[in-house]
């Protein structure tokens, strides 16, 4: 079902953890699953210094989220918008169809980290960046929604990550 690639992101993830004092978070989460994705990310002169993650999901979205932090990490933040989750995928050597909804996650919460990082620069948001975003933003308000009940409130540590 999954590569061995995949397998070894899953069981050896790669930056995994959360960062202290980021220059950017983006989190996104998946209404059908249920997986919810922190990336975050420091930057200097637009450049990726270093990324880590937190996933809450299955195999694939740790995965995913392991893999998208190796792509990313040295790239402009330019570079990294154009990691696509076709190319997510390709790098774990493929995933099954049915988790493929997870590259998109991945690449949805780094292209949520870059929208974070120019917001917070006060820049221009380019309007690719800006329309994903919004994508991005009603899905994780239909999850918190739907699951609010069952959450307390900044349980997982989200205070000031949201715009």
């Amino acid at each position: 079902m999954y590569t061995e690639k995949a397998m070894d992101h899953f069981r050896n993830p790669r930056n995994y953890g959360r960062m202290e004092n980021p220059d950017a978070v983006g989190k996104v989460g998946n209404i059908v699953c249920g997986d919810v994705m922190w990336i975050y990310l420091k930057i200097e002169n637009d450049i990726i210094r270093d990324v880590k993650f937190e996933t809450f999901g299955c195999t694939a979205a740790i995965a995913t989220s392991s893999m998208i932090t190796e792509l990313a990490k040295g790239k402009s933040i330019n570079e990294a918008l154009n990691i696509t989750n076709n190319e997510v995928a390709g790098s774990l050597g493929g995933l099954p169809p049915v988790k493929m909804h997870c590259s998109v996650l991945a690449a949805e919460a780094l292209n949520e980290a870059v929208y974070n990082y120019l917001r917070k620069q006060g820049r221009e948001i380019p309007g690719r960046v800006q329309e994903r975003h919004d994508t991005s933003a009603a899905h994780m308000e239909s999850l918190e929604k739907r699951y609010e009940k069952f959450m307390e409130p900044n349980k997982f540590g989200c205070e000031g990550v949201s715009e």
